[in-house]
């Protein structure tokens, strides 16, 4: 089996770490700015069997911010986790506090995926106004044409 290593953090490195992700979250927020008096957004989740992907929108459907689970961090067969899109869920929701986008937040969900339903879970318990949740996946109605009968 091996060793195991631990790998111990000391505060400064963790404090580095927060700078870090503060500073990326500020070049997002610097980059797009919202429009004065827009108050509410849109999240899309789209989770698939490999990734989880979380969007905010403003009310209109321009992009204001986007991360993924590869984006947060994870790699491999760990973004496709409920534990990896509740992380994603959290960088999102601390982006909408930063850019003061938490009155009206609509979510709406799309794929079929672990990460469905603790994402929702992380953005309401992260403090996020969500008035409603809907899901948006495709489906199909009646399928491909069938093949013609094989003559002989």
């Amino acid at each position: 089996m091996g060793k195991k290593h631990i790998i111990e953090t000391n505060q400064e490195e963790l404090i580095k770490e927060q700078e870090k992700i503060d500073k990326t979250v500020n070049k997002e927020s610097t980059a797009k700015p919202v429009v004065a008096g827009v108050q509410g957004g849109k999240i899309y989740i789209s989770s698939s069997y490999n990734n989880t992907i979380l969007t905010l929108t403003n009310t209109k459907g321009q992009v204001l911010a986007w991360k993924s689970a590869g984006s947060v961090g994870f790699k491999g067969t760990k973004k496709s986790t409920s534990f990896a899109a509740s992380r994603v869920a959290e960088t999102i929701a601390n982006v909408c506090k930063k850019m003061g986008v938490v009155d009206k937040i609509e979510v709406l969900v799309k794929g079929i995926g672990a990460g469905r339903e603790s994402a929702v879970r992380t953005l309401i318990t992260q403090g996020l106004n969500v008035i409603s949740i809907k899901d948006i996946t495709p489906m199909p109605h009646n399928g491909c044409r069938p093949k013609k009968v094989r003559r002989v």
